[in-house]
C-alpha cells in the first residue's frame, strides 16, 4: 500500500493511492494516518479495503507528512562511500548517528525556507525507514520485521551551521522545513528488497545525485538494529539513512549551496517523487 495524508497544515485526512495513481479517501476508515496505524494489525486491516469503495479526491491537494505524531527523527550520516570521500571524512566503521528536530518536518512538496543568515544549504536525498513496531535490542536478522515501510526523505543541510559552528551536526539539520518527507508512506510488503532501489536528485533540472541504496555501507536492516542498540524505537520514528554522492558541498572546483528561487525535485524507485521551491527565511 500507499498511505498518504492531503489537506491544509493541521488539517490533513488520510488517504491511499489506488493502482492508478489517483488518491482514495480514508476517513470513513480512520481518523489519521498516525502511530498506532502502523502495527502489522492495522497495516492488514488497511490492505483489506477495496480501494474502488473508497471515495476519489479530485483536483491536486497539498500533501501532507505521510504520518502524523512521529516521535523521533533520526539520521545516520556519510553511509555512502563516495559521499564521505567528498565530504573529506572518513569511511565510518560504524553508523553515524544524530537527529533532526521533529519541527524540521514537513510535507514533500512544501517550500524549503533557508534559515536566518545560511549561506551554505545543501540538499541530500535519502531512503527513510518508518518503524511499525516498538524495537529495542532487536538482532540485525530480525531488524526489517520491526519496519512497517519506506519513504522517501530530503536531508536538507545548513553545512556552515553543522560543521563550522561546533558541537554535533544536530544545528545545521534540524531547521525549520528542513525535513521534507513523502509523498507517501510504502509499506514494506510492496517495497519488497530496500537494498536496490535507484534514487536521484536535480536542482533547477540539472541531475546533481544519481545513486542505489545498495551501495549502502551499513544496510536497512543493520542500521535498525545498531539504533535500537541505544533507543528504544517506537512506532512512527523514521530513520533517514544518508546520501549518495553529489551534495553541493563536495562540487568541484567550488561547492554549489541552495538560493532563493531554486527548484529542487527528487525521487527513489517506488516511493515517487518530491518538488521543493526554495524561499528566503522572512520574520515571521
Amino acid at each position: 500500500m500507499k498511505l498518504l495524508r492531503y489537506g491544509p497544515i493541521g488539517e490533513e485526512k488520510p488517504a491511499l493511492l489506488d493502482a492508478e495513481g489517483r488518491i482514495r479517501d480514508l476517513s470513513g476508515h480512520l481518523a489519521d494516518i498516525g502511530t498506532a496505524v502502523l502495527s502489522p494489525d492495522e497495516l492488514s486491516r488497511l490492505a483489506g479495503i477495496d480501494p474502488a469503495s473508497l471515495p476519489v479526491v479530485e483536483g491536486d491537494p497539498r500533501l501532507g507528512m505521510p504520518v502524523a505524531g512521529i516521535g523521533k527523527f533520526i539520521a545516520i550520516g556519510l553511509n555512502y562511500v563516495d559521499h564521505a570521500e567528498e565530504s573529506n571524512l572518513p569511511i565510518p566503521t560504524e553508523p553515524v548517528i544524530f537527529t533532526k528536530a521533529i519541527t524540521s518536518l514537513s510535507g514533500p512538496n512544501d517550500p524549503v525556507t533557508l534559515p536566518k543568515g545560511s549561506v551554505k544549504s545543501d540538499w541530500e536525498v535519502e531512503l527513510g525507514i518508518v518503524i511499525g513496531t516498538r524495537a529495542s535490542y532487536v538482532e540485525e536478522a530480525r531488524a526489517l520485521d520491526y519496519v512497517a515501510g519506506y519513504c522517501l526523505v530530503n536531508d536538507v543541510s545548513e553545512r556552515g551551521f553543522q560543521i563550522e559552528r561546533g558541537g554535533t551536526w544536530d544545528k545545521g539539520k534540524g531547521c525549520d522545513t528542513f525535513g521534507p518527507v513523502g509523498p507517501w508512506l510504502v509499506t514494506a510488503d510492496e517495497v519488497g528488497d530496500p537494498q536496490n532501489l535507484d534514487m536521484w536528485l536535480d536542482v533547477n533540472g540539472v541531475r546533481m545525485q544519481t545513486g542505489n541504496t545498495r551501495t549502502m555501507i551499513f544496510s536497512c536492516a543493520n542500521i535498525v538494529s545498531y539504533v535500537s542498540q541505544f533507543m528504544t524505537l517506537m512506532p512512527g520514528d523514521i530513520i533517514t539513512t544518508g546520501t549518495p554522492p553529489g551534495v553541493g558541498m563536495g562540487k568541484k572546483p567550488q561547492p554549489i549551496y541552495l538560493k532563493a528561487g531554486d527548484v529542487m525535485t527528487l525521487g527513489i524507485e517506488k516511493l515517487g517523487t518530491q518538488r521543493q521551491d526554495v524561499v528566503a527565511w522572512t520574520r515571521g
